[in-house]
């Protein structure tokens, strides 16, 4: 999966990735696909019914390989995990056997799972997983990197007593305002949603919340993301005035795109932190965010005005008809948002975990063991 950007998780280890070697470390990556310098690649990993749904969602498992295991991790100083699974598990008990320290973050919120099997609405189901995940991996860490407060929290509340250290998952500088070529309709009122087509991303909310605004004869939409949606939301689209506009863009063509758009959505119901906003807003397009009491991405919004109740397609259209008839305002909170921006950079981001990887060092020499 590290080879491609098709998910946060991966975009994140990717920039953390680079970074960390632009500061000086020497950095190897173990992960599904082609091995090369400092990439050391396993095969991916096949289970009936699993695999099926997530490759519908971007994602892949890999395959555990102890030699290949031994190879990366020897004269490593800490090997640091994204996610918890067979392949992660394998590799951390290789890591103990070898007497290397070890981290890992929670980027995989439970209910990513819950929602894409529709059972949402079965919270213990949730409870669960979080305990579940701390049962077969987390334990046996000291060092938890939680991307938001949010997680952190869930957490806490989940029964994890380890050391958590909340570090965004940071925006890249080039996202940022600037003047470009507008790819965009100019007679039109662009509203940009970025992000993976699921069911828990709400994109649907969106597509009902313009139909019902009072200018859905001016507005334009375009969703950025691929995914297991996308059919049904193309099929919702018909019906609008100006149909959705679907698409999925490199790093540079984004960056056009949110420069040339003119309010970003986030109808996200799930959010450990949401990449895709704050690269939004880091180049001044202002969000309007869902209030989802399971999204994190609440944290960014300014005030009121960038935010509606979850899953309330009428409320998502008051507030956008809000932005429209109000573009001096809009203008005021865009600078306000691209200067907001500024602190999530990803390279103070990985500034902070050069500072949880060099306590998970000390306290392995310090106490050894891992886990607790």
């Amino acid at each position: 999966m590290f080879d491609e950007e098709n998910n946060g998780t991966t975009m994140t280890a990717r920039r953390f990735a680079d970074m960390l070697r632009q500061r000086g470390h020497q950095v190897r990556v173990v992960s599904i696909g082609e091995s090369g310098k400092d990439k050391f690649g396993v095969p991916e990993a096949h289970y009936k019914l699993v695999t099926r749904i997530s490759h519908k969602q971007g994602f892949c498992f890999a395959t555990p390989d102890e030699k290949v295991f031994r190879k990366a991790f020897k004269g490593a100083d800490i090997i640091h995990f994204f996610l918890p699974f067979p392949f992660e598990r394998k590799a951390a008990k290789i890591a103990r056997q070898m007497g290397i320290p070890t981290s890992a973050a929670f980027h995989l919120q439970p209910e990513n799972i819950t929602y894409n099997i529709h059972c949402e609405k079965v919270e213990l189901l949730s409870i669960g997983c979080y305990r579940l995940a701390h049962r077969y991996f987390y334990k046996d860490f000291n060092h938890i990197h939680c991307p938001s407060k949010f997680i952190a929290g869930e957490l806490r509340k989940n029964g994890y007593k380890q050391k958590l250290y909340v570090i965004s998952n940071g925006v890249d500088e080039e996202f940022r305002p600037m003047e470009v070529e507008k790819v965009t309709d100019p007679e039109k009122f662009n509203i940009l949603m970025i992000g993976r087509l699921s069911y828990e991303k709400k994109q649907d909310i969106l597509l009902k919340a313009v139909e019902r605004s009072k200018y859905a004869d001016k507005i334009q939409v375009y969703l950025a993301g691929h995914g297991p949606c996308e059919k049904a939301l193309r099929k919702q689209g018909e019906t609008m005035k100006n149909p959705p506009i679907f698409g999925f863009y490199t790093k540079e063509e984004l960056i056009r795109l949110i420069n040339s758009c003119d309010l970003y959505v986030h109808a996200a119901y799930i959010e450990s932190e949401a990449i895709a906003c704050m690269e939004a807003f880091a180049c001044g397009l202002v969000p309007v965010i869902s209030n989802s009491p399971k999204s994190a991405t609440v944290q960014f919004a300014l005030d009121d005005r960038s935010l509606f109740e979850a899953d309330n397609p009428d409320d998502l259209a008051r507030k956008i008809d809000y932005w429209i008839e109000n573009p001096e305002m809009k203008a005021i909170m865009s600078t306000k948002y691209a200067m907001q921006g500024n602190t999530y950079r990803v390279s103070e981001s990985v500034k902070q975990a050069e500072l949880m990887f060099n306590d998970a060092i000390n306290d392995f020499k310090e106490n050894g063991g891992y886990g607790r």
